[in-house]
């Protein structure tokens, strides 16, 4: 830009106001990278659902076991081409604070799921050893863990007869996309089943359907058939199942959207305050501008070009520093392994820059402009 020099000796005029302004708004949009990022990491499981899959649990409570049978009739409905089981497990590896999900799994798990990605040899390994185990990056990472390691789990919900430790071999190291939870830990169902002696349940079902069009149509299905059963069930989009983990502890959206209200209606004011001090304390120099044949539209470019600048240094830079944190480091750990930034949310941040700029700078520019020669050199 031709006159950047001008508009940041302007901004060096008063360096500690300039200072403080561009570090409350490097302030606010690390605030607004954090809070998207945590409202993306409770809501990631909503978000890479598949629109193929339906999961079906007991009616009363996702604790409440459903038949092993009930798998058999699931898959013989109109429009299912695949159906897998998944059981809680709960086991503690070393000390409870190691928190990471274990699930007992059936070996079509891994077909309804093609998220789950290694190497063929370690599938076909995992699938050919009852103890095996699969354990996502994140996990065999912060525990150092390698293919071929034996892993002891302490049973919490599902003991051993001798209430020894699970002994489980790691026969595969799955990855996955950005966004998708590589902190699991997944083993044999049948491994579960002939530890325990307990046979003929499981926690729930996850469907594959060939048309997601007629998602709510089979899910009626589904739970029609087991109506008036022992165990009645209830089947939902993978979606609407997710969603409904991400809103027990409260509506994340709203709570986010409500916080970043209040930052931004503040960083106006402070943003707002900051351009018109510095238009109203030098009146007199905007007249000597258009003296020297500055048009009023220059005049107000000027000072548009100030709040841009001062608002694009200090929310580009927090923007920048958040993405970077959370792409390169695992912030959240085992509670949140999904806690970044999204590309989408890195645009609508630049969009909200821009807009903080302007509105900041609308008022102050409008001035400028409407500013005759005669009043700005009769001020002082």
């Amino acid at each position: 830009m031709k006159f950047l020099h001008l508009v940041w000796r302007n901004l060096m005029r008063k360096k500690a106001r300039t200072t403080l302004t561009v570090l409350s708004i490097f302030i606010a949009f690390v605030l607004y990278g954090a809070l998207v990022a945590v409202k993306t990491a409770f809501g990631v499981g909503v978000e890479l659902a598949g629109l193929d899959r339906l999961v079906t649990i007991h009616k009363i409570s996702l604790i409440q076991p459903l038949p092993e049978s009930y798998g058999r009739k699931i898959l013989a409905i109109d429009g299912v081409s695949k159906v897998a089981h998944a059981n809680w497990f709960g086991g503690v590896y070393q000390d409870p604070k190691n928190y990471f999900a274990q699930f007992a799994v059936d070996p079509g798990y891994l077909e309804i799921y093609p998220e789950i990605r290694m190497p063929p040899e370690q599938r076909e390994a995992w699938l050919n050893d009852r103890t095996g185990a699969l354990v996502g990056r994140q996990t065999a990472e912060r525990f150092d863990w390698k293919v071929g390691d034996r892993i002891p789990l302490q049973g919490t919900i599902w003991r051993t007869p001798d209430d020894s430790a699970w002994e489980f071999t790691i026969r595969g190291i799955y990855d996955a996309d950005k966004g998708f939870d590589t902190t699991n830990f997944f083993f044999h169902h049948e491994y579960l089943t002939e530890t325990t002696g307990i046979e003929g349940i499981v926690g729930w079902y996850t469907l594959q359907i060939e048309d997601p069009d007629r998602s709510a149509a089979i899910a009626g299905e589904v739970d029609q058939l087991f109506a008036n059963s022992p165990a009645e069930t209830k089947t939902s989009t993978e979606k609407a199942f997710a969603q409904g983990f991400a809103n027990q502890i409260g509506n994340i959206g709203q709570i986010v959207q409500g916080v970043l209200a209040v930052v931004f209606f503040t960083l106006l004011l402070v943003a707002g305050n900051t351009m018109a001090l510095s238009v109203r304390e030098r009146l007199n120099e905007l007249g000597v501008l258009k003296t020297l044949g500055f048009s009023d539209t220059r005049v107000m470019l000027l000072v548009l070009a100030e709040s841009f600048l001062i608002t694009f240094v200090g929310g580009g830079i927090g923007l920048a520093v958040v993405t970077w944190l959370t792409r390169s480091f695992d912030l959240g750990g085992a509670m949140l392994p999904t806690l970044y930034l999204p590309w989408n949310a890195v645009w609508i941040g630049i969009a909200l820059l821009a807009f903080t700029a302007f509105a900041a700078g609308a008022i102050p520019a409008l001035q400028a402009q409407r500013l005759t020669i005669v009043d700005a050199l009769r001020r002082t």
